[in-house]
């Protein structure tokens, strides 16, 4: 099959809207699923088998690589969105050219933060007030996490190339394999089995650290045996040479983009910095609520990774009608899913978080009333990542940071720091709230009045037919 034909499959400017979208949707959200699945079976052995303060030490930890690791992928976002828009152009050789060019800087990047993150991640812990009873083991996980960044990091941008591609099949194939051999190493790491010694809290990283790495091999093998059109083959080493027009393009774009995430994730730390005020057994509670909600947001951030690439297609062929129409899909879909899910969790509340505390603990208690309070202000959220998705594929990427920067920073966080001492820890959970309706009635806003539909990232020019053709 050629290039051309092979590119074709993947086309998202035609065909009906509602149903490519949910079909593209689905392999997304099993991945999120798996990813999920994996967090939670790793929090079991750990929150079970080596405590509350290891618990804590993980949800700690985890919310620092959160945060590192979007301020790097806004500009693996970017360069989605380029390859999206150049497919959607009929443009091959100018999404080789995003592929070339961002793929040396991304793994720039990925160098640069893991060794930050492993000469700083005391320091880092410590800055988050992580209780003194889990900050050994909060530093000793994520130096090791920090270790396996750099195969993180690559791993995730060749899935996020091929989504902008128009395949979310492959991804999960592989996803399926990384998060198999993680579930099945945690314990070997963990607990030691025959030669193999027992690491603690610090062996379900090294248990992330190898998955990942086989998980990373086994993918570029397969897109090189397949001949996958996106691949830069041995006559193709000159669009590993930086494009400084895409790159130019990725950074001013990249930029707001991994500052969209990184503000959600510096103020998901903040926010356990306010928890963590509250003593070991409301931080364990909340890292618990925190496993859980990672469920809860599945399919809001399916949807959005779905409404990118459709989106950023469609921009590249200009077909402003669709992509409207894909809005209106993605937000029906975030509805249904999210608030679907959000039932189900409120009806096996005490069950699905008893996987994660143990059901003597008093923090399986605290665990209940916090996602009470919480769990359904992520329907509201879900429209906001729907509709900041459309944007951000048009190039409009201020608005978006601006709204969640507002919502979150200006008006969540504050109303939980402020209320705290007159509302307890419940002035936490009703931030989530503020935070989130406020988030969903800016970006209705700014969708209907704004002029996002006037941005562009690069200007495309039309290549010749080939992408379409057999």
């Amino acid at each position: 099959m050629s290039q051309a034909a092979a590119a074709s499959r993947n086309n998202l400017t035609e065909g009906p809207i509602a149903r490519t979208l949910f079909f593209f949707t689905l392999p997304i959200l099993y991945g999120n699923l798996l990813q999920s699945l994996n967090g939670s079976v790793n929090a079991v052995w750990v929150g079970h088998y080596l405590g509350e303060a290891a618990l804590t030490a993980t949800a700690n930890a985890n919310a620092i690589m959160f945060f590192l690791i979007a301020s790097v992928l806004g500009l693996g976002l970017a360069a989605t969105i380029l390859i999206g828009q150049s497919l959607g152009a009929r443009n091959t050789e100018q999404a080789k050219r995003v592929v070339g060019t961002s793929f040396i800087f991304f793994v720039a990047m990925s160098g640069l933060v893991a060794g930050f993150g492993m000469l700083f991640s005391e320091h880092l812990m410590q800055l988050m007030r992580t209780p003194a009873a889990a900050l050994p083991l909060a530093v000793a996980y994520l130096r090791i996490i920090f270790l396996g960044l750099p195969f993180q990091f690559v791993y995730i941008f060749l899935m996020m190339v091929l989504r902008g591609a128009g395949d979310t099949k492959t991804p999960f194939k592989f996803q399926v394999l990384s998060v198999g051999l993680d579930i099945v190493l945690n314990p070997l790491f963990i607990f030691g089995w025959g030669p193999l010694p027992g690491l603690g809290i610090a062996g379900s990283a090294v248990a992330t650290l190898v998955a990942q790495a086989v998980s990373l091999s086994g993918l570029l093998t397969y897109l090189y045996r397949k001949e996958h059109f996106l691949r830069i083959g041995r006559g193709e080493l000159h669009f590993l040479r930086p494009d400084w027009a895409i790159l130019k393009t990725m950074v001013f774009k990249g930029i707001p983009m991994g500052l969209q995430m990184a503000v959600v994730s510096l103020s998901m730390i903040g926010m356990i910095s306010l928890v963590n005020r509250f003593g070991t057994e409301t931080a364990a509670a909340y890292g618990a609520c925190l496993q859980l909600w990672n469920y809860v947001q599945m399919p809001a951030l399916a949807v959005s990774m779905a409404v990118s690439s459709m989106a950023a297609q469609n921009f590249g062929a200009r077909r402003l009608d669709r992509v409207e129409k894909i809005a209106g899909a993605g937000v029906l879909f975030n509805l249904l899913m999210t608030g679907g899910l959000v039932a189900l969790i409120y009806l096996f509340n005490r069950v699905v978080l008893g996987l994660f505390l143990p059901e003597h603990l008093n923090a399986l208690q605290i665990a209940q009333h916090i996602n009470a309070m919480v769990a359904w202000t992520f329907v509201p959220m879900g429209v906001t990542f729907a509709l900041n998705a459309i944007m951000r594929s048009s190039g409009a990427v201020i608005a978006p940071l601006v709204i969640l920067f507002v919502a979150l920073w200006c008006i969540r966080l504050p109303f939980g720091a402020l209320l705290s001492d007159s509302l307890g820890a419940d002035a936490l959970w009703w931030s989530f709230a503020a935070g989130s309706i406020s988030a969903m009635l800016m970006s209705i806003g700014f969708y209907k009045l704004g002029s996002w539909r006037d941005s562009h990232m690069l200007e495309l020019e039309p290549a010749t037919p080939a992408v379409g053709s057999a």
